[in-house]
């Protein structure tokens, strides 16, 4: 099951502002306790962050929020973080601060299509292996070496560096993309 977390919600309720700009470090920190509260309550194992009530998010908020959370979530117990409703700029803040972190984190390109995208920092077989298996979908090791037309062993390591990130999910062995809706 997954559940989803609207931040611009979370916002008016924590700021009591009438304005969409999760701005300044303290705001983040703020709305990141919130949502680390909403999913300690929950036994959802995908938590879909909702971003489009957001009009400005800055690079402090960006770390606050998303950077932090993930960070503090490294032992989340087998849960799933997925962003969406981001708007291009919000996309570069976020990659930011996570390239920064060496942390990464997958985001829907939009709400029409449900594409997934990485944010962040993976490596460049990492990332090939992310796109296959969205293409794709559940892959085993071997399977996506053959797609790529890899060795066995670099198709492993991209598949343990996803599953390190929270990116993919795996049965034991085969890996797919995050279950999004």
């Amino acid at each position: 099951m997954i559940q989803t977390i609207r931040i611009g919600h979370l916002l008016r309720e924590t700021v009591a502002t009438p304005y969409r700009h999760l701005v300044t470090r303290p705001t983040g920190a703020a709305i990141r306790g919130r949502i680390q509260a909403v999913l300690a309550a929950s036994e959802c194992l995908t938590a879909l962050l909702d971003f489009s009530g957001i009009e400005l998010l800055d690079f402090s908020c960006a770390d606050e929020v998303v950077a932090k959370l993930l960070l503090a979530a490294e032992d989340r117990d087998g849960r799933f973080l997925v962003l969406c409703g981001l708007r291009e700029d919000q996309h570069e803040a976020i990659e930011h601060v996570l390239t920064h972190h060496h942390l990464a984190v997958t985001a829907l390109r939009d709400e029409d299509d449900g594409t997934p995208r990485l944010l962040g920092w993976v490596t460049a077989d990492a990332h090939a292996a992310f796109g296959c298996l969205c293409e794709r979908g559940a892959l085993s090791a071997g399977e996506l070496a053959a797609a790529l037309d890899w060795p066995s062993a670099r198709a492993e390591a991209a598949l343990e560096a996803l599953a390190g990130h929270r990116l993919v999910q795996t049965d034991g062995e085969r890996c797919c993309p995050l279950p999004l809706a």
